[in-house]
């Protein structure tokens, strides 16, 4: 049994993720997804299994070394061996608990499991030889075309790379997010993104929202927005509030009337939505009369869900959708029935939807329909059906010879 076979994939998104890896009519496979998501625990563990087994002769790793106080990459020439020892401890710190440590020395040593910098790859070419290469998000897009050019025969590069965290952290020109788009249009290319609901992670959770915290408690307040705080901390100073969005003025831009969204948005701390609301509402049925319109509570979490249920028009809408992070977008999966209450006429809807969440915490919004458990029977149902008449006409494989 292979390294990869002794993980069991904990969502959906790493079960299409190993599905990827093992289809070989792919030579790139893209990964995208935030931290703790399984992109390096996978593809190392294929890549290991594939030297192992003799599918590939090679296994080349390309990890960027960042030094996470001063920002600085690590490069083999500024670093040497101690370069070399820090992406040797990254390996065996993501796989090690599912192989002997041994063995990853042993394939360095024999050169099946090659570690590169991928500031040196001119001149090199690749053959017979799987390339990963780790944290995309931190090498430049021309290390990144430089390892495509060397890609020999009967070769093979997997890509991971983190367009979540790039995105919050409100990086301009992400070269990630344009090499995701590029990958989706080509035939030889797979995309697997993972979500917040593949991070298996507790502390990668803890870290995701953290981060999603600082960029809402940092972003500039408008002047409507920054009144409408400081009314909301005079009526409820021990509720800790994150920030405050004023939706008012992005909905009319819509036509969307103030009876089907707040006037305001309040985003608060985790078990401080009883503090902003007051025992029987009373703290927030003062700060509404103040402020003159209704405001509606959000706690952060990472249930995106809950902030659809708290910004959309559509009161029930948040029931029939999934929400998570995708790429460098906020994805909302829906079934195609009720595709039109997300949307909204001519779309206002989800034009209100995506300019909040851009203003809110920098993301766009794409939709992606599916097919709903019920449609998918019918269309199993007709297939029967058809195939059934199929055999019953004469002259077919089925029917009676005449």
């Amino acid at each position: 049994m292979g390294v990869l076979d002794s993980i069991v994939p904990q969502s959906g998104g790493q079960k299409r993720l190993v599905e990827s890896l093992r289809n070989e009519a792919y030579s790139i496979v893209g990964i995208f997804g935030p931290t703790g998501s399984g992109k390096s625990l996978f593809s190392l563990a294929y890549g290991i299994d594939s030297v192992t087994s003799g599918k590939f002769k090679r296994f080349l790793v390309i990890k960027p070394v960042i030094d996470v106080v001063t920002g600085e990459e690590l490069t083999l020439a500024k670093a040497g061996e101690e370069y070399l020892r820090l992406v040797r401890e990254y390996i065996i710190d993501v796989i090690g608990s599912f192989m002997d440590f041994q063995k990853v020395n042993e394939l360095m040593s024999s050169e099946k499991l090659l570690l590169a910098d991928g500031h040196y790859l001119k001149g090199r070419t690749f053959d017979d030889t799987l390339i990963f290469v780790d944290d995309a998000q931190h090498v430049k897009l021309e290390t990144l075309l430089e390892v495509i050019v060397r890609l020999g025969s009967r070769s093979r590069l997997v890509i991971a790379a983190d367009p979540i965290f790039q995105t919050l952290r409100g990086v301009q020109q992400d070269h990630v997010t344009t090499l995701r788009e590029i990958l989706l249009s080509e035939a030889n290319a797979v995309v697997v993104d993972l979500g917040i609901e593949d991070v298996v992670r507790a502390g990668a959770k803890t870290g995701i929202r953290f981060l999603l915290e600082y960029i809402l408690r940092v972003r500039k307040l408008t002047d409507s927005e920054s009144k409408a705080y400081q009314t909301i901390k005079m009526h409820s100073p021990d509720a800790d509030v994150i920030t405050v969005l004023d939706v008012e003025e992005i909905a009319k831009r819509y036509g969307i009337s103030a009876e089907h969204v707040p006037k305001y948005l309040v985003v608060v701390k985790a078990g401080h939505l009883g503090r902003l609301v007051g025992k029987g509402g009373e703290r927030v049925e003062a700060i509404e009369k103040e402020l003159g319109g209704r405001v509606r509570g959000l706690e952060l979490d990472l249930d995106l869900t809950n902030y659809i249920r708290a910004i959309h028009p559509v009161s029930w809408i948040w029931k029939r959708v999934k929400v998570d992070l995708m790429g460098s977008y906020l994805a909302i999966r829906v079934e195609r029935e009720n595709l039109g209450p997300l949307m909204g006429q001519r779309g206002s809807y989800i034009r209100f939807l995506d300019e909040v969440t851009n203003k809110l915490m920098g993301l766009s919004v794409r939709v992606i329909p599916v097919v709903s458990e019920a449609e998918a029977e019918a269309r199993r149902r007709s297939e029967r059906t058809s195939r059934r008449r199929d055999r019953g006409r004469p002259g077919s494989s089925g029917g009676q010879q005449t």
